[in-house]
């Protein structure tokens, strides 16, 4: 064998040992969560993973933070915003791993904020999504999961949409992962409106952003090192915004160490493959209805309506990651494709 393919055939070799690691469930991972009235704390081998926040009286809308590699890294924006030396704290409402869209009947679960707001203050257009009831909190060996109702309310109180949500938080050697399934049921009539302003959404930590082209206006900024990469090797917002896509990754350099952040859309979510708001600035998003500015036609409608008592699923995974290459995440994303769970 000559020297050209001995080399192939070890950097065939190489390839499919990190596959196999990458995707290989570990040995004794435990994965452990621990309820709380306002919150449910998600413990992976003794160590925090992240927090899944329901309730309490200045929860507007339920989130999960931080968002932690296996090394520890937490590649998400601190909430509140600005926590950090030099971070960003522009688009408050960017808190952690959130669902909301700006128009649902008029309404804008989008822009929420988890704060105080004096009535005096409230805006007569925006809703809140509030705890129902907890189901079910289950800890395992490799994934635990959490089950639970949301409301989805107008800004006089009353319930537009039902959502049940499963929350699946996973454990591998180098990799966490959170699957979130979400069914909406409609109370009455509804109608998600044609916006860029949604969807299924987080905001990276500011190191973790696009390198911009003015230098940052923060004081004390981190160097921006990030790229957004969709599955058709499409780089940068320029070619991933607005773009359909099955999965997008954003990865940089966060303390010396490649992290990285997959989202990823199942074949069978309305819309398939979604479309995507995801930013330079930081905003990580998949949203399936924003044709308007995203096809910069509009004539195009984006919008989806439910009839009262109709339901619609959607399904999406976030993997946290070291450095991984396009294809191990198109492997790691024809491994979500092909998982089908039934909802009861």
């Amino acid at each position: 064998m000559n020297t050209a393919a001995v080399r192939s055939q070890v950097s065939r070799m190489a390839f499919v040992s990190l596959l196999a690691l990458w995707t290989a469930p570990p040995v004794s991972a435990q994965v452990t969560l621990t309820q709380a009235p306002d919150r449910i704390t998600v413990d992976i081998n003794g160590q925090p993973f992240t927090v899944f926040y329901i309730g309490g009286p200045n929860l507007n809308r339920p989130y999960v933070h931080p968002l932690r590699t296996a090394s520890g890294k937490v590649v998400d924006r601190s909430f509140p915003a600005g926590q950090l030396p030099g971070e960003t704290t522009d688009h408050p409402h960017h808190a952690g791993l959130f669902y909301g869209h700006g128009d649902v009947n008029g309404y804008n679960y989008w822009a929420i904020q988890n704060v105080p707001i004096p009535p005096s203050a409230a805006d007569p257009k925006m809703g809140r999504i509030v705890l129902d009831r907890v189901l079910s909190v289950k800890s395992g060996r490799t994934s635990g999961t959490v089950d639970a109702i949301f409301n989805w309310l107008k800004p006089d109180g009353k319930p537009l949409l039902i959502e049940a949500r499963t929350m699946t938080f996973g454990a591998r050697p180098e990799l966490r992962i959170i699957d979130v399934d979400l069914e909406l049921t409609a109370v009455e009539r509804v109608v998600f409106g044609d916006t860029k302003e949604g969807t299924f959404a987080m905001r990276m930590a500011t190191a973790l952003e696009e390198p911009p082209v003015k230098p940052p206006a923060e004081a004390n900024a981190p160097a921006r090192t990030g790229t957004l990469i969709n599955a058709a090797g499409a780089q940068r917002e320029a070619n991933v915004w607005g773009k359909r896509s099955p999965w997008v990754d954003y990865a940089g350099v966060l303390d010396g160490e490649h992290v990285g952040v997959v989202m990823m859309d199942h074949p069978d979510n309305p819309r398939h493959p979604t479309y995507w708001h995801s930013r330079g600035y930081g905003l990580h998003a998949i949203n399936p209805f924003g044709l308007h500015d995203f096809l910069n036609d509009k004539t195009q409608d984006g919008s989806l309506t439910l009839a009262p008592g109709e339901r619609v699923r959607f399904r999406y995974r976030v993997v946290m990651h070291g450095a991984a290459s396009r294809d191990t995440l198109e492997e790691l994303y024809k491994e979500f494709a092909r998982t089908k769970h039934a909802r009861q």
